[in-house]
């Protein structure tokens, strides 16, 4: 009889890793939002309940019995994955710490009083009074304190703007909540780790790229990052710190940073999950031979990760669809460097010129 897994979640980044479970030989059991719900077509058994009814999930898979519960890439899902199968005593991030977790406003706090190195920040409502400002030094990131994939964030060079932006990133906050922040100058880069009863493991770290201010929608991500020794030890020490500060035991992790011009690292925030837009699906087990998905996997149902020996640093990249230029340039790729192609999703041409933030981009497309 097969083992049963749940998976919280089918979007597209999801259904890498369904598959990847019913590969491993797992019966796989799916909750989601049925529109969107790409993963659906491989799930055994498919839900029909939103991600957040964590409750009902909850009820649900005490009748399932499974030996593990897991997601990737989403800051929500992970909220329901560790209340799940915390309610089930099986391995996760305690549902006390979900908060530092989750939440970027009470993060920053966490790793602020863990003496991580952080930017000046602020956490408002609607209502701001600009002399809180009073000793922040410009630019500033105003952004919701629990959304991810860039959604109204936006780059502020004075105090012209501030309400707005402010109040547009309480509008998609579910708490109605932002949090401002000084700008923190510098190339940008993510960390990718599995973490395994509370020992951290380095995977790889990732080059971001993004459209810049003001909304800072990532255009594509590389791997390796091309950082120096001496930076990526220094990366490593300050994100391994960080992971302990968050109280992050068994999970992924997706922590973002800027290296500072002096060479100074500058956390600007960590996901207790596997990093979105093919990062972790994808790009680590191209770039490294680590099979992430199976890590994650591993880790919810309480084995150790197995780690590779390959570490030949292969180049791999995810390209995002914006515009005819993008369209055109992988037409260019197509007709001449095909073989390498490694994946190209579906594009959704509705959504041409009407990019906001990363979930209404066309699609993307990876090369190795």
């Amino acid at each position: 009889m097969k083992q049963k897994l749940v998976i919280i979640g089918a979007n597209d980044f999801q259904d890498q890793l369904i598959r990847k479970a019913n590969a491993l030989g797992y019966e796989t059991h799916v909750f989601a939002w049925e529109d969107g719900a790409v993963g659906k077509k491989h799930a055994d058994f498919f839900y029909p309940v939103s991600i957040i009814e964590k409750e009902e999930i909850l009820e649900k898979c005490k009748e399932i019995s499974p030996v593990g519960v897991c997601s990737i890439a989403s800051d929500l899902a992970s909220i329901t994955v560790n209340f799940v199968a915390e309610g089930l005593g099986l391995p996760c991030n305690s549902t006390k710490d979900h908060l530092i977790q989750t939440n970027k406003y009470a993060m920053r706090k966490a790793l602020s009083d863990a003496g991580v190195s952080c930017p000046k920040f602020l956490h408002t409502g609607y209502d701001i009074d600009e002399r809180q400002l009073e000793g922040f030094s410009f630019p500033i990131i105003v952004k919701p304190t629990d959304r991810s994939g860039s959604r109204n964030i936006m780059k502020l060079e004075s105090l012209e703007g501030l309400q707005e932006a402010v109040r547009a990133a309480c509008e998609v906050s579910f708490e109605h909540k932002a949090i401002i922040e000084e700008y923190l100058e510098g190339e940008e880069y993510s960390m990718e780790t599995i973490s395994y009863r509370g020992e951290h493991h380095y995977l790889a770290t990732t080059k971001k790229f993004t459209t810049g201010a003001p909304h800072f929608i990532e255009t594509g991500h590389r791997e390796p990052s091309g950082l120096d020794d001496e930076i990526l030890e220094k990366a490593k020490s300050t994100v391994l710190k960080a992971l302990d500060a968050l109280h992050i035991q068994n999970s992924a992790g997706h922590s973002e940073f800027k290296v500072s011009p002096d060479g100074e690292i500058k956390i600007i925030e960590i996901g207790a999950r596997m990093g979105g837009d093919c990062i972790g699906s994808d790009l680590v087990y191209l770039s490294t031979g680590n099979d992430f998905v199976k890590m994650v996997i591993d880790v919810a149902c309480g084995k150790e990760p197995e780690l590779s020996d390959q570490r030949e640093d292969k180049c791999a990249e995810i390209h995002f669809l914006f515009d005819e230029n993008d369209l055109k340039e992988l037409d260019r790729i197509k007709e001449q460097t095909p073989e390498k192609i490694y994946r190209i999703s579906d594009i959704e041409m509705e959504n041409l010129g009407n990019t906001t933030d990363s979930s209404t981009r066309l699609g993307y497309y990876i090369l190795v």
